[in-house]
């Protein structure tokens, strides 16, 4: 499972993390975790296929914000107690 961060800039108010949160939704149905945030100007999700960066930053361009970068690095579930 890998752990993807987002960069995106353009995001104001709630109703652009809504929309970033649909975006992402629709190119990644199986994500995990979902957390976008306009004031780390960001989204963090969960993925276990592949990610195709690509593809999500046109999807982000279309919707009228801009995509900065996209990182991934392996996620490993902590146990009960850290």
């Amino acid at each position: 499972m890998e752990k993807i961060t987002v960069k995106i800039e353009g995001m104001m108010c709630s109703m652009c993390e809504a929309h970033i949160n649909d975006v992402i939704r629709r190119v990644y149905p199986k994500a995990k975790k979902l957390v976008v945030s306009r004031k780390s100007n960001e989204a963090v999700f969960l993925l276990e296929e592949a990610t195709d960066g690509e593809k999500l930053r046109r999807a982000i361009a279309d919707t009228g914000y801009t995509f900065v970068a996209l990182t991934s690095e392996p996620y490993v579930k902590k146990g009960l107690f850290g």
